[in-house]
């Protein structure tokens, strides 16, 4: 009976490494997981439509998790490793609160070089604030970006709504290759 219980004792012991060896290896696998943050402001709601089928369309693409959010501090983007910005055209600019927050990143000095960036948006008459996103990604923070930027004029339809998912997978898929 001892030799029962002392076998039975090995097998627990030998079950709880295996087990915790997987956690461990389960955790890296999460931790090194790449990240994308899709940012977006939309007052039409059309923008967020676009960032919804983006982020289906990352999502695609396995082993990467995707933050979906209208608004985030600027300390928050060094997070990230890809950054995908949502900015419709209003009076032939970004919206105030986009440039604010590059702004903010610009002032704080945070480094966002090398990292992967896009930019999308809805517009009426002129398509100025995506180009513009794309701009300061490259010439301020010398950001990686896909271009040219994803436009879509007034409410996306479905065949614009297919445009975004593409998007979207083509920035999952740029964000695993290897560097």
């Amino acid at each position: 009976m001892k030799t029962i219980i002392t076998q039975l004792s090995d097998d627990i012991a030998n079950s709880k490494i295996l087990i915790e060896h997987h956690l461990k290896t389960i955790n890296m696998e999460v931790q090194h997981m790449p990240k994308i943050l899709i940012l977006y402001y939309s007052q039409t709601g059309n923008t967020r439509l676009m960032a919804e089928a983006i982020q289906e369309g990352v999502k695609m693409v396995q082993g990467i998790e995707v933050e979906f959010k209208d608004r985030v501090a600027a300390e928050e983007l060094a997070d990230f490793n890809a950054i995908v910005v949502g900015a419709p055209t209003y009076y032939h600019d970004m919206t105030r609160n986009i440039k604010k927050l590059f702004e903010e990143a610009a002032v704080k000095k945070l480094s966002l070089n090398g990292k992967v960036g896009a930019a999308f948006g809805s517009y009426g008459w002129s398509a100025e604030a995506p180009p513009l996103v794309l701009e300061i990604m490259n010439n301020r923070f010398r950001m990686d970006t896909i271009e040219p930027p994803l436009l879509i004029k007034y409410a996306p339809d479905q065949a614009g709504l297919q445009k975004c998912r593409q998007f979207g997978k083509k920035i999952g898929e740029r964000l695993l290759l290897p560097t």
